[in-house]
């Protein structure tokens, strides 16, 4: 069985990438630390605002700069993990890593504000997100996008900011954007895993490989050219991914499929925790509250 060594550090590396998230956080933290005081009402980075910001640039480079990236051209599998982290996992993060003075800065600009204010609204984003991904599953459509280098870019793209917009009615710290509370967060949530379910299940119960990405040698290798160079996979002889991996690859798909459900759920489960915790929170507050002026009107009236 090969290695993935063959291809090459640059391959394997993304140095080009790992340069952009460099610059994204060096931007990050001038803006929200050095230059904080040019923006009147902003309030001090908190260290847990920080530290989410470096570990969603940090997942970014996991799934999309390191050989993770490269083992999801070869294994379906783990293109399903690196979906999973791409709009389940790292938007949230992104959207709680944000100081709450610079998205209203943000949302001074007339166009990103009224864009926001639309693809947010629960219903439509659930619907976007859900559709894209779905879409981006069938079987024709994602062996297209994966032989184009700039629909497969522009295609993740898209995916993290409907994933964004999706994220934003529930974990979005703005009292102004609050849309969602108790109960309907939670629907929101129960909601959001059942439209994903479809393209999970046609993908698990699929009794022969949809995706000729992995199956069809041509059609790989088309793709994997644009992964690694085409000078350097030419040079390389391959076959198909199947000399990495000694999965078939119905079961390769299978588990890609299966994977992306319990992610999901494991995910989904904590947020349900996190609005159970918030809710519970502030039904107590309000509870103390009501006693307190209960207490407080027999003194009133005397």
């Amino acid at each position: 069985m090969l290695t993935l060594d063959i291809f090459g550090f640059k391959a394997l590396w993304s140095p080009y990438f790992l340069l952009i998230l460099i610059g994204l956080t060096t931007g990050y933290f001038l803006l929200t630390i050095k230059y904080r005081r040019l923006f009147p009402d902003s309030e001090p980075l908190t260290k847990t605002q920080g530290g989410l910001f470096l570990l969603s640039m940090i997942l970014l480079y996991a799934i999309k700069g390191s050989p993770v990236d490269l083992l999801a051209h070869l294994m379906f599998w783990v293109h399903m993990i690196q979906m999973a982290a791409l709009v389940l996992v790292v938007p949230p993060i992104l959207i709680l890593s944000i100081p709450n003075w610079f998205w209203r800065k943000v949302f001074t600009i007339r166009t990103i504000n009224s864009v926001f204010k639309v693809l947010t609204k629960p219903l439509i984003a659930l619907i976007i997100f859900n559709g894209l991904f779905s879409f981006y599953h069938v079987p024709i459509i994602f062996d297209h996008v994966m032989q184009n280098a700039w629909l497969h870019a522009g295609y993740s793209i898209l995916l993290f900011f409907v994933a964004t917009f999706m994220w934003w009615p529930l974990l979005n710290q703005l009292p102004e954007h609050q849309t969602l509370t108790g109960l309907k967060k939670v629907g929101y949530i129960f909601a959001d895993g059942i439209l994903l379910t479809p393209a999970c299940a046609l993908i698990i119960f699929a009794d022969t490989p949809m995706y000729s990405t992995y199956s069809d040698p041509h059609v790989w290798g088309e793709v994997m050219r644009l992964c690694v160079g085409t000078a350097n996979f030419e040079s390389l002889n391959l076959s198909g991914p199947q000399l990495f991996s000694s999965m078939s690859l119905i079961h390769d798909q299978q588990l890609g499929g299966v994977l992306m459900k319990i992610i999901q759920e494991i995910i989904y489960g904590v947020i349900l925790a996190h609005v159970f915790f918030e809710w519970y929170k502030k039904d107590q507050a309000d509870n103390e509250q009501e006693l307190k002026q209960q207490s407080l009107n027999p003194l009133l009236i005397k």
